[in-house]
């Protein structure tokens, strides 16, 4: 009979190992190479929209892909895919450190990246503004979601930078918030996203979709925008609305 040691020992790798198993899959980090180059992905993501790759998501039946519903452009026209580089932040009162700790990420930043900045709910500081986008810009990054706020507002649109945020603010980041993480599996709303995961944003919003599936779902996407065309014309011609569905038209 197991002595009261060995119970206790078992009990505990029991408990490792259950505890490596939560960490592989929430901590998880995808490295799947993609059939085409990032940059047509993103290129070919940037002429749909995100009714029809959330309506494929749906499919799949990725029914919380889409961010908080009050991130939103900064202009309506302003369209962007492209791969998350996360980074997370939480208020704070500390400064030490701080600007380092920045820099390190920047220099970090790849061409085809997209900032997806987790603010932990901060609702007093900005965490984007104009200096920060001639960065990124010359970094090669396509965009930036803010889950909170930004500054420098007219900044950012004399440089056409695809921004999406919460609020605007003066109050600049030092001493009101600090970094703590950056390329983490973050969480923003319902949304856990990982870095290398696709980010597309629109006048609607903005959708994380899976790295491992973001071709399939590219894919699928434009044969649906490819059947609304037809669907429109159907629409424009006078058809019936029997004679849509017949057709393979939905509304």
């Amino acid at each position: 009979m197991p002595s009261l040691q060995d119970m206790k020992q078992k009990a505990k790798e029991a408990g490792l190992m259950k505890l490596d198993r939560l960490i592989a899959n929430r901590q998880h980090i995808p490295t799947n190479e993609l059939p085409i180059s990032v940059k047509e992905l993103c290129e070919r993501y940037e002429k749909l929209y995100t009714g029809c790759i959330n309506d494929v998501m749906r499919e799949l039946c990725l029914l919380n892909q889409t961010l908080p519903t009050d991130i939103m452009p900064l202009r309506d026209e302003m369209t962007v895919c492209g791969e998350a580089f996360t980074v997370k932040s939480a208020p704070n009162v500390m400064i030490e450190g701080e600007m380092t700790f920045r820099a390190q990420m920047l220099d970090e930043m790849a061409p085809g990246g997209l900032i997806v900045w987790d603010t932990s709910g901060d609702a007093d500081a900005s965490l984007w503004g104009g200096v920060m986008t001639a960065t990124a810009i010359t970094k090669g990054i396509r965009g930036a979601v803010i889950a909170g706020g930004i500054r420098d507002t007219k900044q950012i649109l004399e440089q056409k930078f695809p921004v999406f945020y919460k609020y605007r603010t003066s109050n600049g980041s030092l001493g009101r918030c600090m970094i703590t993480h950056y390329q983490v599996p973050i969480k923003v709303g319902q949304v856990t996203i990982r870095p290398g995961d696709i980010i597309f944003g629109d006048i609607d919003g903005v959708l994380c979709i899976p790295r491992e599936i973001a071709y399939d779902v590219l894919l699928r996407a434009e044969g649906i925008e490819r059947n609304e065309v037809d669907i429109f014309s159907w629409v424009h011609q006078g058809d019936s609305i029997a004679e849509i569905i017949e057709k393979g038209g939905y509304f």
